[in-house]
This record gives C-alpha cells, sequence and structure tokens, in this order.
C-alpha cells in the first residue's frame, strides 16, 4: 500500500513538471525518483580541493547547488540544470558531478555544515528537472 500511495504521489509531481510555470517557457520538465544525499566542501567527501567542481565551478556555503551521478547526465540533467528537490523549497543548479559508482543519485551541496549533511542523509525523493526546449543533449524520451 505505501507503495501505491509513493507512486501516486511521485505521479502527482512529475505530471505537476510536465507544464512548467508561464515565466520558464523555454523549458520542459521532466520528473525523476533518486536517492538524495549530502555532501560538503571537505576534502576527505570530495578530493584535495574541495570547493572545486567538475564543471570548474567554485563552491561557496550557502549557494543551493547539487552534484549529480553521472547517468543522470544522458536524460539531460547537465551543468547549470535548474532542479526542484521534493519537500525542498528551493531551486537548485547542477554544478558538480559524482563519482561513476554512483546511479539514479543527487548530492545537495551543504557548505561546511558534515552534521548538517549527516542529519539529511539518504531519502529517496522525486525530483523534477528543467532540460531546454532547444536541448541537444540526446536526452532519452523516458
Amino acid at each position: 500500500m505505501q507503495q501505491i500511495i509513493v507512486y501516486v504521489l511521485g505521479m502527482a509531481l512529475c505530471f505537476s513538471c510536465s507544464n512548467p510555470p508561464k515565466t520558464i517557457p523555454q523549458y520542459q520538465w521532466y520528473g525523476e525518483e533518486v536517492t538524495v544525499s549530502a555532501y560538503n566542501s571537505v576534502a576527505w567527501q570530495t578530493n584535495e580541493h574541495p570547493t572545486l567542481t567538475a564543471w570548474g565551478d567554485t563552491l561557496k556555503p550557502g549557494l543551493k547547488v547539487v552534484a549529480v551521478s553521472r547517468d543522470l547526465l544522458e536524460k539531460g540533467i547537465q551543468h547549470n540544470t535548474m532542479v526542484l528537490i521534493d519537500k525542498l523549497p528551493d531551486t537548485f543548479l547542477v554544478k558538480d558531478k559524482m563519482n561513476k559508482r554512483w546511479r539514479k543519485r543527487i548530492d545537495i551541496y551543504m557548505g561546511n555544515d558534515v552534521q548538517k549533511a549527516r542529519e539529511w542523509g539518504k531519502r529517496k525523493l522525486m525530483i523534477c528537472y528543467a532540460v531546454p526546449l532547444n536541448d541537444s543533449s540526446g536526452r532519452k524520451e523516458p
């Protein structure tokens, strides 16, 4: 029963994402259920340059940024893609890529607050992401 409720809520979120606000008509919104975790700008979680992303952006605490697993790139989620995460009010931008071992996953950037990231933990949530209508990323329709 719980799976049915999650599925119905997920579908409702996806359908609401397929009708973008009139202020953003140049995007098509898609929904996807992913595992959402969190990460910080600390070397033991990233590498010797913890504020530098895979696309060369510099991270600073307070930015609304996510990292995505590389399999999501094939779905049209690219650098600077807008992402909405179920249960969160903010719009996030994709600025980083995760290690190749992860699948169907995003990490929310939480600055240097390791405790906040631990409290967030890992959750399965629906996300919506905006792909430009003139997209040439090769996104495959679901």
